[in-house]
């Protein structure tokens, strides 16, 4: 009874202390921001080229396998995938600022048919308080603003984007040689690990990538198979912007579950100042591409390798979406199934210890 006392007091000054250490780390923001600015400079572009390198080398070592020289097979997958890429960005960059700047510029005639189209409920509910008129105004104006605000952020990151092109162009080559010397960077990492650390540290990683990898190289595949769809299938029906919304519906796919409501909400509203019939075409297209992913797709392509209960996974959802957002929502399900795994191998690890003690 009292050695329970002592692991329960031990546990909860450790999660004090973590959050003292949290809180300390925050009030020194001043500090270590324009150190931080600095170091992104570099962390940044080669977190970029070590999560391509993870996307590509299993497919690297599959063609390897089958008897093509692994420098022939880097070079084709490597060409293939940055190729790709650089096509996709030279053809589809030009064509998403046009439908942005003619987003932006026509706001204001689809702003002024939703207000008509308020004033039109006013009328027929006049008998409602006076109150849920104007949270009908606020919520319009909430709207606009955030519309703004979207336009605003998407057209800073295509500017950061072409700021950033040196920092962008390096990419392919630290990917190239990560490919080429992939077992040799694993050898010294293992080597400059401690190695009591070092079967732990295999077999943890073995695990994140079991749970993980097939998981996130599926999603990719499956995003980019909805959003070229849902772009086709705009661009068929007629609706204005079809490669925008496109890759707003492939994006937030990723999202599970809330996914497909995010992604056609922004299609819908522009749909609806268009015709009702474009609306339904919007509604049917987006939610008939989630239904065949949820049911074909996915199955297929990802799998069931994340092992994730449903609640697990919304609970993660809702946390990351009020702490980053979109992006938050985006990193959440990634972010638990590797502290899944830290939690499993950690217990493991004190059980060991325990034992030898």
């Amino acid at each position: 009874m009292r050695e329970n006392r002592v692991k329960w007091l031990f546990r909860i000054s450790l999660l004090l202390l973590a959050f003292l250490t949290v809180f300390i780390f925050m009030k020194l923001a001043p500090i270590w921001l324009p150190i931080w600015s600095v170091i992104k400079t570099i962390f940044i572009p080669f977190s970029i080229s070590i999560f391509i390198t993870y996307l590509l080398h299993p497919i690297i070592e599959k063609i390897s396998n089958r008897g093509v020289p692994r420098s022939l097979a880097i070079l084709l997958i490597y060409f293939l995938f940055f190729g790709g890429i650089g096509f996709g960005l030279y053809k589809g960059i030009p064509a998403i600022l046009a439908q942005l700047k003619d987003l932006a510029e026509s706001f204001p005639e689809f702003s002024t048919t939703y207000r008509v189209w308020l004033q039109e409920i006013e009328t027929g509910t006049s008998q409602l308080p006076a109150f849920i008129h104007g949270q009908l105004d606020d919520l319009l104006y909430s709207v606009e603003n955030y519309v703004d605000y979207l336009l605003s952020r998407t057209i800073e990151f295509f500017k950061g984007f072409f700021n950033s092109i040196f920092i962008i162009a390096i990419i392919p080559f630290i990917v190239f040689y990560m490919l080429k010397d992939h077992n040799q960077m694993l050898k010294a990492l293992w080597y400059i690990t401690p190695r009591r650390l070092r079967k732990a540290g295999q077999l943890f990683f073995r695990d994140v990538d079991e749970s993980l990898g097939n998981y996130i190289r599926g999603q990719l595949i499956v995003c980019l198979l909805v959003g070229t769809t849902a772009s086709v299938a705009f661009w068929i029906s007629g609706m204005k912007y079809p490669l925008l919304f496109g890759i707003i519906v492939g994006v937030t796919n990723i999202i599970p579950y809330f996914g497909p409501i995010i992604g056609a909400i922004p299609a819908a509203i522009i749909a609806a100042t268009i015709s009702m019939k474009m609306l339904m075409i919007v509604v049917i297209v987006v939610f008939g591409l989630q239904f065949i992913e949820g049911n074909l797709l996915s199955p297929i392509i990802v799998g069931k390798s994340l092992r994730l209960h449903p609640i697990v996974i919304i609970a993660a959802l809702l946390l990351g979406g009020e702490i980053g957002g979109v992006v938050g929502l985006i990193i959440a399900v990634p972010v638990v199934a590797i502290l899944k795994v830290f939690i499993v191998h950690a217990k493991q690890h004190f059980a060991v210890i325990r034992k030898e003690q």
